[in-house]
């Protein structure tokens, strides 16, 4: 049964210096620093109480309000980038997973965890911020081509959360739409245009995502 190993929640904070002659260095905003938290936390409609985004446009709202990732993935990490203590939440993910990974997980799973009741709505997409938090480059590349991504979840019913709870799965409505399977979609099969506008009208699938794979299925 997948279990929620770690939570982490973090503000958005300021860094670095404009004055800063290297670029990863220089001033930027991010709620990418997530640290764990012990006991419950009350997640709400778009939030882990304590948790925020920087870039609203991007991150957080109602599909992504809590960002997933999976415990499995952090031996490889810590192996293939030499950072043997890189540590749980090192993906910007409130909540850390053991027992599942992308190809487990489907678009419109609805898991039970505490009180609370959340929905897979999309992969996610890495950005820049990624490699920018471990000062790796091509990170944020790594992660799409690897097809390690976490996935995001919208909440159906508010509730308290906490670590070391059991994740129930309750219902699975599009067993055939794996987050793998629309990672592999989004960011390698990008000519298969009906694969594109197949995957965009499953109706659990964020509103972004449906979006962008409707332009590509309709592209000539």
């Amino acid at each position: 049964m997948p279990e929620l190993v770690t939570l982490q929640v973090g503000l958005p904070q300021t860094l670095g210096t404009d004055e800063a002659p290297d670029p990863m260095d220089q001033r930027w905003t991010t709620g990418f620093f997530k640290q764990p938290v012990e006991g419950e936390v009350w997640l709400g409609a778009t939030n882990l109480a304590g948790d925020g985004q920087a870039d609203l446009k991007n991150h957080g709202g109602v599909d992504k309000a809590v960002l997933a990732y999976s415990a499995d993935h952090y031996p490889y990490w810590r192996s293939h980038l030499n950072h043997p203590e890189l540590p749980y939440g090192g993906f910007g993910e409130n909540f850390t997973v053991a027992g599942q990974t992308e190809a487990d997980v489907c678009i419109g799973d609805i898991y039970a965890i505490g009180s609370a009741r959340v929905q897979v709505s999309q992969p996610r997409q890495p950005c820049w911020k990624l490699s920018r938090r471990w000062r790796i480059a091509d990170l944020a590349l790594q992660v799409k081509a690897n097809g390690r991504s976490g996935w995001y979840f919208r909440v159906l019913q508010e509730g308290s959360v906490q670590p070391g709870l059991t994740v129930t799965l309750c219902d699975r409505p599009y067993p055939q739409w794996t987050v793998a399977l629309a990672n592999q979609i989004m960011h390698h099969n990008q000519g298969d245009r009906a694969a594109a506008a197949e995957l965009a009208q499953c109706p659990l699938l964020s509103r972004n995502w449906q979006e962008k794979l409707l332009k590509r299925g309709a592209a000539a």
